[in-house]
C-alpha cells in the first residue's frame, strides 16, 4: 500500500459501547490506520481527544496487546496504579491479560492524539473494571453482557 494519504483515511466518532456508556466517549475520534492501509494482523488507530475527552471506558483486553504512544498534546494514563501524565514521545504498553484497566483523559485546552497498535486475535474479550461490564468480540460481532455472562439491564441497552 505504501504512503498513507491521512487526508483521505475517514475520521470514525462514535463508541460500540451500550448506552448509556456510549455518551461518554463525546469529543473522541479516530483514524483507523491499519485498516487504511490494507492491514489484517494487527491494528493501528490515531486516536484524536478534544480537551476534557476520554478515550474509552477503563478496560484491558484478554487476548490483545495494546501499545501507545502519545504524537500530540498530553494525556492522562489512568490504569490500576493510578494517574499518569503523558506527554507527545511518552508511552504505554498492555500485554493480553494483564488486568490493569485502563484509559485516557485529555485535561487539557487543547487536542491531544496518541497511536494505538494492537494484535487483532480472532476472537477477544475485554472486561471494563469499573463496571460490571464485558464485550465478547469474533465473527464481526460485539456482545455486551455482565462480567458473569448474563444479560445487562433494559435501562443499560
Amino acid at each position: 500500500m505504501g504512503k498513507l494519504n491521512l487526508d483521505k483515511v475517514p475520521v470514525k466518532t462514535g463508541s460500540i459501547y451500550p448506552a448509556p456508556y456510549a455518551a461518554e466517549m463525546a469529543g473522541r475520534s479516530s483514524l483507523r490506520l491499519g485498516v487504511a492501509g490494507g492491514l489484517t494482523q494487527f491494528g493501528v488507530n490515531m486516536v484524536i481527544l478534544s480537551a476534557g475527552a476520554k478515550s474509552s471506558l477503563r478496560h484491558w483486553h484478554l487476548n490483545e496487546d495494546e501499545f501507545v504512544m502519545i504524537t500530540q498534546g498530553a494525556c492522562t494514563l489512568v490504569d490500576d496504579d493510578g494517574e499518569h501524565n503523558m506527554a507527545a514521545g511518552d508511552c504505554a504498553a498492555f500485554p493480553a491479560s494483564v488486568e490493569n484497566g485502563h484509559h485516557f483523559i485529555n485535561n487539557t485546552d487543547a487536542e491531544a492524539r496518541f497511536l494505538v497498535v494492537g494484535t487483532k486475535a480472532p476472537s477477544e474479550t475485554v472486561y471494563y473494571s469499573d463496571l460490571d461490564l464485558m464485550v465478547s468480540i469474533g465473527g464481526g460481532k460485539a456482545e455486551f453482557t455482565r462480567k458473569d455472562g448474563s444479560g445487562l439491564p433494559r435501562e443499560d441497552n
